[in-house]
């Protein structure tokens, strides 16, 4: 099983590098440069890509192996990473992103997008049932672990590396990983798929996927649970910048610091469903955990606008806005993988030929969710101001758990 498992660990890995770069590193680098919150907040549309999975992963499935889509698709992120390297950083002097950095960020998630419905579907065709807890264990660990080295670490060696160096690197990496994929022994023994057992879609697909039990309910959930904490999570290290703390800090306590708390609350997750907790009260203890925790970040906003507030070095407010960005990060992680458990439990009751399609549809729409307040947060704060802005997110907070009321018992 170790065989099957490293391949897939440094390609989840890599996997994560994008949204690390451009939820950690590319924001910060911008307000920075001087660009309002609107501006950073619209950054965020280049993830678009991601919202598209299900347009070409039919490509993927029909079109040679996922090996080959792998292999492709992560050497193809190699070389934008190179082009990349060649153009200016993003933020110093410039009105807005350069539209050349955007355009080659589009790609980037355009390539990783494709990457993750093909290594995706690798996972599926490469691990036994016994072996699909670890295998997820490992994507979610790594995929987290990029994300991290992406948004923090190269954010803390951002005054020692120049942003070519960072690209190049970045760079080296994806081909290191396209190499990995074409030449590890457990990934060549894939077996081909029969063209016989791939499913024709229809015009009734969409239908047919809705019309799982627990769907509808799910995939309204997947798409605002996530509503009032990503905009927080976007939003709140930008206000601690404004208020001091400096760019290599804000890195690592946002960065490493938030992602090791995100997969310490991850495993929590997992440890207590395999202690046979049950999904439904579990479930609304997190959020409800969550909501509190947002709660003290909204306070903690209100207070740095009273007289004498202050976030310097060494000073109880600071490290508690630190602190705060952490236990929201662990929070975070742990709603989310007992959310993930729930979306899968309601495809394990789709048939065998939809599931694939069932769990994509909600995974687009979790995506979906996670973008909505992550890039107007920003235009919020610039319009309503940042106490308003708060007040809306701990509201949007709180819909969760009122949501679960209505959650159907065949699946929780």
């Amino acid at each position: 099983m170790r065989g099957k498992l490293l391949p897939l660990a440094g390609l989840y890995l890599v996997q994560g590098l994008p949204y690390g770069l451009q939820s950690g590193l590319l924001p910060v680098l911008l307000r920075a440069g001087g660009l309002s919150l609107t501006r950073v907040g619209l950054a965020k549309v280049l993830y678009a890509p991601w919202l598209l999975k299900l347009a070409w992963a039919p490509l993927v499935d029909a079109q040679g192996s996922a090996r080959a889509w792998v292999t492709r698709s992560t050497a193809g992120l190699g070389l934008v990473c190179g082009l990349l390297a060649g153009l200016p950083p993003p933020g110093a002097g410039q009105a807005g992103l350069p539209a050349a950095v955007a355009g080659l960020l589009l790609l980037l998630n355009l390539g990783a997008a494709m990457q993750d419905v093909a290594l995706d579907a690798l996972a599926v065709q490469l691990l036994e049932p016994a072996e699909l807890g670890p295998g997820n264990t490992v994507q979610v660990v790594a995929y987290k672990l990029g994300a991290a080295l992406a948004g923090g670490a190269l954010l803390a060696l951002l005054p020692t590396f120049s942003w070519p160096q960072l690209f190049l690197l970045l760079a080296a990496t994806y081909w290191l990983a396209a190499a990995l994929a074409w030449a590890a022994p457990a990934l060549r023994r894939l077996p081909q798929q029969p063209l016989s057992e791939q499913r024709p879609h229809t015009a009734h697909l969409l239908r047919d996927v809705l019309a799982v039990p627990g769907t509808v309910w799910m995939a309204g959930f997947v798409l605002t649970y996530k509503l009032g904490e990503q905009g927080a999570s976007s939003l709140f290290p930008l206000l601690l910048l404004d208020h001091g703390v400096s760019a290599p800090e804000l890195g690592l306590w946002n960065g490493v610091g938030a992602v090791v708390c995100s997969i310490a609350g991850s495993s929590l997750g997992g440890t207590l469903l395999a202690k046979h907790w049950k999904l439904l009260p579990l479930l609304r203890s997190v959020l409800r955990f969550r909501l509190g925790g947002l709660a003290c970040q909204t306070a903690l906003v209100f207070h740095l606008a009273t007289l004498g507030a202050s976030m310097d070095a060494g000073t109880i407010l600071r490290g508690s806005g630190l602190l705060s960005l952490c236990l929201q990060h662990f929070l975070g992680g742990l709603v989310t993988t007992v959310t993930f458990t729930g979306m899968m439990r309601c495809s394990q009751l789709a048939p065998r030929a939809l599931q694939a399609t069932h769990y994509s549809l909600l995974a687009t729409l979790e995506l979906l969710g996670k973008l909505l307040l992550g890039t107007l947060a920003g235009g919020l704060a610039d319009g309503l101001g940042p106490h308003p802005c708060f007040l809306l997110l701990l509201i949007l907070s709180a819909l969760p758990v009122l949501h679960l009321d209505l959650a159907p018992s065949t699946f929780l």
